[in-house]
């Protein structure tokens, strides 16, 4: 099999990383891209018509794509449990929310590396303040489902985060969400988010 990824993409990164939690990394092989909004890579738009990231080519089927399907796909493969039934909708719903961090986040990177004479100030600030609320509610509400055992929610709210400090590092997430920022510490020294940084 093989993942069309670019290493920058937190949406990319979830999947990166688990194949490195799982021991999968050597069954899949990382294709590495290089695409823009305005400019698709061949590649990615073989794989997937809306030349979105990643995409798993596999050998028994057709190509799959979003990072949901795509991590369900490998955690099933792996039987490594990442999506817990005993607390599935809570992991679904956070997996969720992290997503939606990503993609308001880098949706304010695009907008801001390829329509920089174009910014709408009012419209990035509602876009970040999306995000802070969301930041700011698995702070509060959620970190009990981030101290269980490994699961993917874990993996894609670290993801999420890291992205933040990768193109928004001066917005301080961390800032009055101290429980979240002592454990995103911690879980981005994990080898696997190690072996992904971008």
């Amino acid at each position: 099999m093989k993942l069309i990824m670019s290493p920058p993409s937190p949406f990319a990164r979830k999947a990166r990383v688990l194949l490195r939690e799982t021991g999968l990394i050597d069954r899949v092989e990382e294709i590495e891209i290089s695409t823009t909004p305005l400019a698709s890579d061949a590649q990615i738009l073989a794989a997937n018509p809306t030349g979105k990231i990643p995409a798993l080519i596999r050998e028994d089927g057709p190509a799959i794509y979003d990072s949901r399907v795509i991590t369900r796909y490998l955690d099933d493969m792996a039987d490594a449990g990442l999506y817990p039934v005993t607390s599935l909708y809570e992991v679904l719903t956070l997996e969720a929310m992290a997503d939606a961090i990503m993609e308001i986040t880098v949706g304010m990177a695009y907008d801001a590396r390829f329509r920089p004479d174009q910014q709408f100030p009012d419209w990035t600030e509602a876009q970040w303040g999306k995000a802070a609320r969301a930041v700011a509610a698995i702070n509060s509400r959620w970190m009990s489902h981030l101290s269980s055992p490994l699961n993917m929610a874990q993996i894609a709210v670290s993801c999420a985060l890291s992205y933040i400090d990768l193109r928004h590092n001066a917005r301080n997430w961390r800032h009055e969400n101290d429980a979240l920022a002592k454990w995103q510490a911690e879980f981005e020294a994990r080898d696997a988010m190690q072996a992904t940084k971008a």
